[in-house]
């Protein structure tokens, strides 16, 4: 099965701030040729958003929900939203600072006993919880063990998935192809983000504009089994979202 392509709305988030606003942008992601979207940076009905993007043609297929710990205190709530949204990956954008952020191991083994009864709530209602990585989970604390290996390897698979990001990765200094490889079975969902460089600096940039090894990347996460790919840019550095959006489908419709 091909991997098929959405638009991560916390790139247009500016865009979103009225229900205007969200109707005009998510016309114009259809109108792209977006197919798929993530819901994530601006304030919806879930009823209200279910009902245009079925008008659209838009299927919502993975959210950050925020804050987090609603998953944990208000699970049956968070639960009945996505099944309106006709959502099924439930996700969060990190630990959070309740968890110590990127401080050590406890926090990290804290966060996944905390939060396994609720993924085993969304897991029987045929919804599955996703942890998205930034670049501190991979940082080795006084041994050769990252954040990340204990999210991998101490969680359950059936319950937890990865949102790999793809930017935040590579600028945690790891091999993302080889990850990917290594993810197999864990990635139902991802972000697709470019890494460049201006001015000496790392920075975000549309899928295909930067350095990124996208043939070698599609490919490993076509091995490892990845549904949705979500493209996403939190900083487009004044350029237009939507014309950032546009660059990156068209690169990705030709791969």
């Amino acid at each position: 099965m091909p991997i098929k392509i959405g638009a991560q709305l916390f790139t247009v988030r500016e865009l979103l701030q009225t229900p205007e606003g969200i109707e005009k942008t998510l016309a114009r992601i259809a109108d792209i040729g977006y197919e798929y979207v993530q819901c994530s940076g601006f304030e919806f009905d879930p009823a209200w958003l279910r009902a245009l993007c079925d008008r659209l043609g838009l299927k919502i297929r993975l959210t950050h929900v925020r804050p987090g710990d609603r998953i944990l205190n208000d699970t049956q709530n968070v639960i009945a939203e996505h099944k309106t949204l006709g959502c099924p990956y439930v996700g969060v954008g990190g630990m959070g600072k309740g968890y110590g952020g990127y401080s050590g191991m406890d926090g990290v083994r804290q966060f996944i006993k905390d939060f396994t009864p609720a993924m085993k709530a969304l897991h029987d209602a045929g919804m599955k919880f996703q942890y998205h990585n930034h670049s501190g989970e991979f940082e080795r604390r006084g041994g050769s063990e990252t954040i990340f290996d204990v999210l991998v390897n101490e969680s359950d698979p059936t319950l937890m998935g990865l949102t790999l990001d793809t930017y935040w990765a590579q600028l945690g200094g790891v091999d993302v192809v080889d990850l990917i490889r290594r993810l197999k079975g864990r990635i139902d969902v991802c972000h697709y983000k470019d890494f460049a460089v201006a001015g000496g600096q790392p920075r975000m940039a549309a899928v295909g504009s930067g350095n990124m090894n996208w043939p070698g990347m599609i490919a490993a996460f076509e091995e490892a089994g990845l549904q949705y790919a979500f493209v996403e840019q939190d900083d487009c550095y004044g350029a237009d979202p939507l014309e950032e959006l546009t660059s990156s489908f068209q690169f990705l419709r030709i791969m």
